[in-house]
């Protein structure tokens, strides 16, 4: 295989990014609930050339019994990406990498979950990547949130998740893989958005405060999109009611915002 080549620049003279989005524009984002039958609760995403599936299971007894929290269910999530996901082979065995976005997803998670609700129980959470194109992690968490939701998990609200990075000296939205590669930053970051309380919030490259505030708002405003988008997959999915039960659509979309708050949006399907 050839060698990847660095291009010449990733922001064009008239302002436009190498896919030809503008800097403060998302990939395209496709989201999907109940992919898989066999889990409690599943998701994928494919937002932009990244493509990942999340399955949700519990709460259920936890093995192995020394990871038992007595006040609390664990939340184990596994991030794994496929040895095909990349141009270049990944080894199958579980990479340190592969780990620690493992963590920084669960971190992201936790603050939306009732947890305190399950003591002495497991909630997993399997990730996998099918195809990466960058913003893995952030797309992670987007279809992971779902994916908690469908399985009927109490959830104070969705956590929506993108990236803003650098490149040539402009804050960009949604980095691609080059932009991910050759840029001189990224800012990954996770919201509740009923409160704005930031539950994810990293730092790669060198910002300066004000870019680093500029790409935080910039962060707020793409998640909150992402969020809209989340809440009209999950309509899909549990929007179609039965004449007998006397609601439509319209009901569904008020019951929505209610449900979310009150961590009861999966109960429309038991």
């Amino acid at each position: 295989m050839s060698p990847e080549v660095k291009p010449d620049f990733l922001i064009s003279p008239e302002g436009l990014r190498l896919d030809g989005r503008r800097p403060d524009e998302l990939r395209p984002i496709e989201l999907k609930v109940g992919v898989l039958k066999q889990a409690d609760g599943s998701a994928s995403i494919k937002q932009g050339k990244t493509y990942i599936i999340a399955a949700a299971y519990g709460p259920r007894e936890l093995h192995p019994k020394h990871l038992t929290l007595n006040d609390r269910a664990y939340l184990r999530v596994v991030y794994r990406m496929a040895t095909f996901s990349v141009p270049d082979r990944k080894r199958p065995a579980p990479s340190r990498r592969e780990r620690e976005i493992s963590m920084v997803i669960a971190n992201a998670l936790k603050p939306s979950l009732f947890l305190e609700e399950f003591p002495r129980t497991v909630v997993d959470v399997f990730i996998q990547v099918i195809q990466a194109d960058g913003g893995t992690r952030c797309a992670a968490i987007n279809a992971a949130s779902l994916a908690l939701a469908d399985a009927g998990i109490p959830m104070r609200c969705l956590v929506p998740s993108v990236a803003v990075g650098k490149a040539d000296g402009v804050l960009i939205v949604d980095l691609g893989d080059e932009e991910d590669k050759y840029g001189e930053g990224d800012v990954p970051m996770a919201i509740l958005p009923t409160t704005n309380d930031i539950t994810l919030l990293q730092q790669d490259g060198s910002f300066t405060r004000e870019d680093l505030m500029e790409a935080m708002q910039s962060g707020l405003q793409a998640c909150k999109y992402i969020h809209e988008l989340q809440k009209d997959a999950l309509k899909r999915a549990f929007g179609s009611r039965s004449p007998d039960d006397g609601g439509g659509d319209d009901d569904f979309d008020d019951d929505l915002e209610t449900d979310l708050g009150e961590s009861e949006i999966a109960g429309e399907d038991e």
